[in-house]
């Protein structure tokens, strides 16, 4: 018994997608992403659409099904579109400066941090105060961002640190007399 997927995902114009045993490749504008999937998993692809089914209804099967269709769905939108993230800096004589392609941050420390940018992401500073971190592949930017938010994560006495835009941060209160 062959179950496949509610919601077929869409391949828009100017996307090519190649299918190969446990491979699925998509090739957009931006650039070209690829993803193994589990062999039990079977994605097809029917004119613009593209349908990613499962063996049974097993619970493991479920699982990597949801998993294969999310996979791939965020790939054709990154080869399209793109993601970002966004960062914003909180704390009196901490920013960020762009050396290069590389990110240069002053947090308080002694010495200023330095982030490389990998392969196929890229950073903007609109302000001293916020990061932008854009790039094709969804895991990536998010990995990026994590690891620049890791370098001084938001406090909750004074709020000082990094955080993701819109993030908020529970405040303490502090010591009383």
């Amino acid at each position: 018994m062959s179950r496949i997927g509610r919601k077929p995902i869409t391949v828009p114009a100017g996307v090519t997608v190649s299918i190969e045993p446990e491979v699925v490749r998509v090739n957009g504008p931006r650039g070209e992403l690829q993803e193994r999937i589990h062999r039990d998993i079977t994605v097809a692809q029917d004119g613009d659409t593209l349908t990613v089914t499962r063996p049974t209804d097993r619970g493991e099967h479920r699982a990597l099904h949801g998993l294969t269709r999310s996979l791939v769905a965020n790939m054709v939108e990154g080869v399209t579109s793109g993601y970002q993230k966004v960062l914003e800096i909180q704390g009196v004589g901490y920013r960020a400066t762009l050396k290069g392609k590389d990110l240069e941050l002053a947090l308080g420390y002694s010495h200023p941090v330095s982030i490389k940018a990998p392969d196929g992401i890229e950073f903007e500073v609109p302000q001293p105060t916020r990061v932008v971190v854009k790039g094709i592949s969804k895991q990536v930017v998010g990995e990026v961002a994590a690891n620049i938010r890791k370098q001084r994560p938001p406090e909750p006495y004074k709020g000082k640190g990094i955080r993701y835009e819109g993030e908020y941060v529970a405040r303490k209160v502090g010591k009383r007399a």
